[in-house]
């Protein structure tokens, strides 16, 4: 297959990676069939895929898998006609914005195969009020909320929940959208400037959920939902949880302590209903619904969606993937998941530890230069994901976004597999540079 994917992050990285191999290394949960080393498709433990793979824009980690091509992933008239020009048989968007702005419409009305919803079904992301009031019709559990287009409503809503406050910004934020507080003056504040955004902006003011939090992605062709294997990520820039709301610190899986049944409960109770609802306001969702849940006091509920594979999970899930990526992403594009043999895992587990430049999540400094993936991509059970990376031709690479690299360790537990990914770290160096060093620790108790 021909395949464009459309993305700089590491989560393209990963879904290229994955492309590229087709199956991971290690002991696999598998049915009905099990990869082995006897396999005469296995190279040095991956499958070899025989994709001819693209990249718009990609990134220096990507390069060394794909053709990059100079596009705007926002200009959905340029990535149609890239693809039309490649002959591709498929296009994979990552990022939110993208699919927000419509570039998957844009891909199918140009006779190729996309991987990723409309932005009419996108708004699940785009818009956090549109989420509650698809989940409201669909039944879906999920957090009380006020959606608010003043100060005036926001501080009633702050009142009538109570600390700790749960601030969203309705539309996209890259992840730094939402702030749980303690603190009233922070809750409106943060209000504040959501709804100078201009005319049109809101906000919506949620209850606190407690218990653990929970990433489950399903894939989806417009009516059938096949669930990926759940991860966890760690959302604030430091130990212990604390400090400002990232995009992602890093993550891992599988969850050990999980309820055996909550793949399936999630999507009973979310997944399935959420997609059986935007089919039947006419909007089918056919790419990858992001689940993002608490397991809480009350039982299970929704604190938010997504519309595409989210980051740092989808370094972890699909490091795990023993089925080959293309031919679900392709099925989902075609309508036909619901043709699919059951995905195969591996047992192994998988954990990502996010290097992040210097002053991230705020101003972030560029420029500084990278040093050492090499020598942790040649430690065993570790890769290398890039993000935020530039090179210039015969130059050395260096930091250029505020998440730099994605260290991804395996092993046969996740205790190995966070070994693995630290002593990749430690191979790293990058000036000014930070990371967590508690990530798949103190985990949430069965």
């Amino acid at each position: 297959m021909r395949i464009l994917v459309i993305g700089s992050g590491a989560r393209e990285h990963a879904i290229i990676r994955s492309l590229a191999s087709g199956a991971v290394p290690g002991p696999t949960e598998v049915t009905p069939a099990v990869i082995g080393e006897n396999d005469p498709e296995v190279l040095d433990g991956h499958v070899a895929s025989g994709h001819e793979l693209h990249a718009a824009p990609g990134n220096p980690g990507i390069a060394s898998l794909a053709t990059l091509h100079e596009v705007d992933p926002l200009d959905g008239a340029a990535v149609a006609g890239l693809a039309v020009e490649l002959g591709a048989d498929l296009v994979v968007v990552g990022p939110e914005a993208p699919l927000v702005a419509g570039v998957a419409d844009a891909v199918r009305e140009a006779g190729v195969p996309c991987f990723g919803p409309s932005a009419a079904a996108a708004a699940l992301e785009g818009s956090k009020a549109f989420a509650k009031e698809v989940m409201a019709a669909a039944e879906v559990p999920t957090a009380m909320a006020h959606v608010c287009t003043d100060l005036g409503q926001v501080g009633e809503a702050l009142d009538a929940f109570g600390p700790p406050y749960v601030v969203k910004d309705d539309g996209l934020a890259a992840g730094k959208g939402v702030v749980v507080t303690e603190d009233r003056d922070e809750a409106l504040s943060h209000a504040e400037r959501c709804l100078a955004r201009g005319a049109g902006a809101a906000v919506v003011i949620e209850e606190f959920l407690d218990g653990p939090e929970i990433s489950l992605f399903c894939l989806s062709d417009g009516r059938t939902v096949v669930p990926l294997a759940p991860a966890q990520d760690f959302k604030r820039a430091l130990d212990g949880d604390e400090g400002p709301n990232t995009g992602g610190m890093g993550a891992y899986s599988p969850l050990p302590w999980a309820p055996e049944d909550l793949v399936e409960e999630v999507v009973a109770r979310v997944a399935q209903p959420t997609v059986d609802e935007m089919f039947r306001r006419g909007t089918p969702f056919a790419g990858v619904l992001y689940c993002g849940l608490a397991l809480t006091s009350r039982g299970l509920r929704v604190i938010e969606f997504n519309a595409r594979f989210g980051d740092p999970e989808t370094q972890v899930v699909l490091a795990r993937l023993a089925s080959p990526l293309c031919e679900e992403l392709l099925a989902a594009a075609t309508g036909r998941l619901d043709e699919q043999p059951p995905l195969r895992w591996s047992e192994d587990a998988a954990v990502t530890v996010v290097v992040a430049a210097h002053g991230y999540p705020g101003a972030v400094r560029a420029g500084d230069e990278i040093e050492g993936v090499a020598a942790a991509e040649a430690l065993p059970g570790v890769h290398v994901l890039h993000a935020g990376t530039a090179q210039a031709e015969d130059g050395p690479l260096v930091s250029a976004g505020g998440r730099v690299l994605s260290v991804v360790g395996t092993g046969p537990d996740l205790a190995a597999a966070r070994e693995s990914a630290y002593t990749g770290i430690d191979q790293i160096s990058l000036r000014g540079s930070h990371h967590r060093t508690d990530i798949a620790t103190h985990l949430p108790t069965p």
